[in-house]
């Protein structure tokens, strides 16, 4: 299934959006995770190309998307170290603005050597400038509406995620949302115009305000009611993604009455977890593009972002279609 998949995906003219945030990411590998206030020991510091959404298109791009990016870097070396990560994964970079004076945007990232998690501090820098009148020009405006789907992060000043989304929904193109850097009150003009949420179970739990499992067994967690409340909130589909222990699928409107579909996790040793969720949303990306339901995009994803965590980085780390096939099939 997953070959045919990939291949299906790489061999797709339809093409997948990305609007939002690119980041040079500073990162150091610990022993462990410092606490508040006290300091640890670390490795060389790294710099690699990461920004949720130049994360997700990259992803997707890799294994076989037809990819464009669209946002802001500054007039600093990491502009262009940036701008070559995308080029070079295969994603279109035409649209995106430079913006003089400006820095491009970075995050600081320290993973645990043993565990692979992960802490980051982000700095917005010319993502910040990814401003409502640069999505509406019309050169940009006529490629986001001549995509399949569109994908969407937090990253952006949320006044621009809310009109992108616009022009896509009012363009019949599909809007994916992931809510992350977590927001509690999406804007409704937001939620109107997206298709599918893409959150954690914990951002789902508080913004739907429903209780979390006291044991943290989500096994045994009311899905059909999450899929209820999901839909009373806006969303008739979202992905709850549960870290190692898979996803689940909230259909609403499904046609076969399946509202919840589990998809369950490829295990693997996590070297380091930046940027699977984001490898994780590229795929589904890609894979909704090439005319899969969300159910089996969601089910690509979780071996495309399990191939990420063997890996360093977030870019760096993604594979390849023949790279995951091979190190799962």
């Amino acid at each position: 299934m997953l070959a045919s998949a990939l291949e299906k995906i790489g061999e797709s003219s339809n093409r997948v959006a990305v609007v939002g945030s690119m980041n040079a990411d500073y990162t150091i590998v610990a022993d462990r995770l410092p606490n508040p206030g006290e300091t640890v020991n670390g490795s060389d510091l790294r710099v690699l190309p990461g920004g949720k959404s130049g994360n997700q298109a990259v992803s997707a791009a890799k294994i076989g998307a037809n990819v464009q990016m669209f946002g802001a870097v500054g007039s600093d070396e990491n502009a262009k170290f940036l701008l070559n990560t995308l080029e070079s994964a295969g994603v279109d970079t035409c649209k995106i603005l430079r913006v003089e004076g400006v820095k491009s945007g970075a995050t600081v990232i320290t993973v645990d050597a043993k565990g692979g998690e992960n802490t980051i501090v982000y700095a917005p820098g010319s993502n910040a400038k990814v401003s409502v009148e640069y999505i509406s020009q019309d050169d940009v405006k006529q490629a986001i509406c001549g995509a399949s789907v569109l994908g969407l992060c937090l990253e952006s000043p949320m006044e621009t995620v809310t009109a992108a989304a616009k022009i896509a929904h009012a363009a019949g193109v599909k809007v994916l949302l992931n809510n992350s850097p977590f927001v509690s009150e999406l804007p409704r003009e937001l939620i109107e115009n997206a298709s599918i949420l893409l959150v954690n179970e914990h951002e789902m739990a508080q913004l739907l305000k429903i209780s979390e499992p006291e044991d943290g067994n989500w096994d045994d967690f009311d899905w059909d009611n999450a899929a209820r409340v999901m839909h009373e909130y806006g969303f008739d589909e979202a992905v709850v993604t549960l870290g190692a222990k898979g996803s689940v699928v909230l259909d609403y409107a499904a046609q076969d009455g399946k509202k919840v579909v589990r998809i369950c996790p490829q295990r693997v040793k996590a070297v380091d977890t930046t940027g699977c969720g984001d490898a994780f949303m590229g795929t589904v990306l890609a894979a909704l593009a090439a005319g899969f339901s969300l159910a089996q995009s969601a089910q690509v994803a979780t071996y495309v972002s399990a191939y990420a965590a063997m890996g360093f980085g977030a870019q760096s780390s993604y594979g390849s279609a023949q790279q995951v096939v091979r190190a799962f099939e």
